[in-house]
């Protein structure tokens, strides 16, 4: 983002002194507005883009978003966490998050992923002016659980009243029905599952945010 403002502050100097011409006063000012910007610290955003690629499942979609999550728990149950980081088709990082839980599954945590990552998403888009119902999400994880729930169980759950087969309710039955709620924020939210631990750049770094946050719990 920053060098994005430097660039613009670049393009108006120069154009600014093609109408008016030289003028000390003015290039002082330049100056001294250049020398702020780049005294600030980079954004955590700037530094993600750093790190990830243009996300390659949406390639071919240029209207659509990608949404990468991962959970994780040690011990299960047991302390858990899971991040997300959501991407335009250029590769601008949109919104990312970490979440840590004292006591807590691996599913819930696969749950709460994409949960949250949609959730941060409607409020980053309505803040921008941009309407969610016109927006087209690609969820991606290395959550089978995730995506073959969310592509197949939930619809029979909700034909038998949030119950299975056997009739009793789901797991983490909050967390589905939160999901199922939210999705509908959007005009079109595909699931997608990828290869954990495989070298997935936005797997990986979703994985690693959040073992780092339990790593940084389990030392307090």
């Amino acid at each position: 983002m920053k060098k994005k403002h430097l660039k613009s502050l670049n393009t108006i100097e120069i154009w600014l002194t093609k109408q008016i011409g030289q003028d000390s006063g003015l290039n002082a000012a330049f100056e001294a507005i250049r020398s702020r910007l780049e005294a600030l610290p980079d954004r955590i955003e700037d530094k993600v883009n750093e790190l990830l690629p243009v996300p390659s499942e949406i390639s071919d979609e240029p209207d659509t978003l990608a949404l990468y999550s991962d959970g994780g728990c040690r011990g299960n149950p047991g302390p858990g966490a899971y991040a997300f980081v959501i991407q335009g088709h250029s590769g601008v990082v949109l919104a990312e998050g970490v979440e840590y839980e004292s006591h807590t599954t691996n599913n819930k945590m696969e749950l709460s992923g994409p949960l949250k990552g949609l959730l941060e998403l409607a409020d980053v888009l309505n803040a921008t002016g941009k309407d969610p119902l016109l927006t087209k999400v690609k969820v991606i994880t290395d959550s089978k659980y995730v995506v073959e729930g969310m592509k197949s169980w939930v619809k029979g759950w909700k034909a038998r009243g949030w119950k299975k087969a056997d009739n009793k309710a789901p797991e983490n039955i909050e967390l589905w029905q939160s999901l199922d709620q939210v999705r509908e924020k959007f005009m079109q939210v595909e699931w997608m599952w990828v290869k954990g631990h495989a070298g997935h750049p936005q797997n990986e770094y979703c994985d690693r945010k959040a073992n780092e946050v339990m790593d940084d719990r389990s030392s307090l």
